[in-house]
């Protein structure tokens, strides 16, 4: 069972704040009875009617994309580059949970569901994304405990503490290549805590978002998340919600 408003806002009818001003102007209608009642439940099976129009309720996809270098996430771009949206074949709106950068590669969710897009994006409830990179130096280990610490980036944000490995060291090419674990989503994020640093990330790929691995995925190649994967997400970000609640 879901709140009538919420219900007309998934079909996208109207806000849920305009879908609220609807019900309290006598314009929805539920198995054809006029419902004033902000707080009215539906299910299902139910009927229900605005402007005496019938309604669809809208049917939600969820998918993970192996995003490609040099693909926008966005919807539409006026200087004709590729889109994420477009690899996938749908008929439905979707769009991107969060971004990734136009050279940037790995784990992408889009849907056309809002409600799950905010959940996991909401910088509160700290959803863990894991990335692999490439450095223009050898990191060293103070460095390192920078990453790990936290680290004040050009616009004076302190990130959370990171987790950061050392998967590999080119002296010859003077290249490290990272793995690191990061719980926030700011703009650029992993690329501005390098430069921080006073270097540059050559090549960067997000392995990990939440609980989603990619595996055996390539670039561009994408899947429907399975019902007990978007279950595993609701649960890790409500997991979070409980624990931000707590800690003020």
């Amino acid at each position: 069972m879901e709140r009538l408003q919420k219900v007309i806002a998934q079909a996208g009818i109207a806000s849920r704040r305009n879908a609220e001003k609807l019900i309290l102007d006598k314009k929805v209608k539920v198995n054809g009875v006029t419902i004033t009642e902000l707080g009215f439940k539906v299910s299902k099976k139910d009927e229900i009617q605005v402007n005496n129009q019938l309604i669809t309720k809208q049917e939600y996809e969820y998918y993970l994309i192996n995003k490609p270098q040099k693909t926008l996430c966005s919807n539409s771009d006026e200087h004709q580059r590729n889109i994420v949206i477009d690899l996938i074949q749908s008929d439905k709106r979707l769009f991107t949970v969060g971004r990734l950068d136009y050279d940037t590669s790995g784990v992408l969710l889009v849907t056309n569901d809002g409600e799950f897009a905010n959940l996991l994006t909401h910088p509160k409830y700290k959803i863990k994304k894991t990335y692999e990179l490439i450095v223009d130096a050898i990191i060293t280990a103070d460095e390192m405990k920078k990453l790990e610490k936290g680290i004040r980036l050009d616009d004076g944000f302190i990130t959370s503490p990171a987790k950061a490995w050392i998967l590999f060291k080119d002296f010859e090419k003077n290249q490290t290549k990272l793995e690191l674990t990061i719980s926030e989503g700011k703009n650029r994020q992993v690329k501005r805590m390098i430069e921080a640093l006073g270097h540059k990330v050559r090549k960067l790929h997000r392995k990990q978002f939440g609980t989603i691995v990619l595996k055996d995925m390539r670039q561009g190649e994408y899947r429907r998340l399975k019902p007990f994967e978007i279950k595993q997400l609701k649960t890790l970000a409500l997991e979070g919600k409980l624990l931000e609640k707590r800690s003020t």
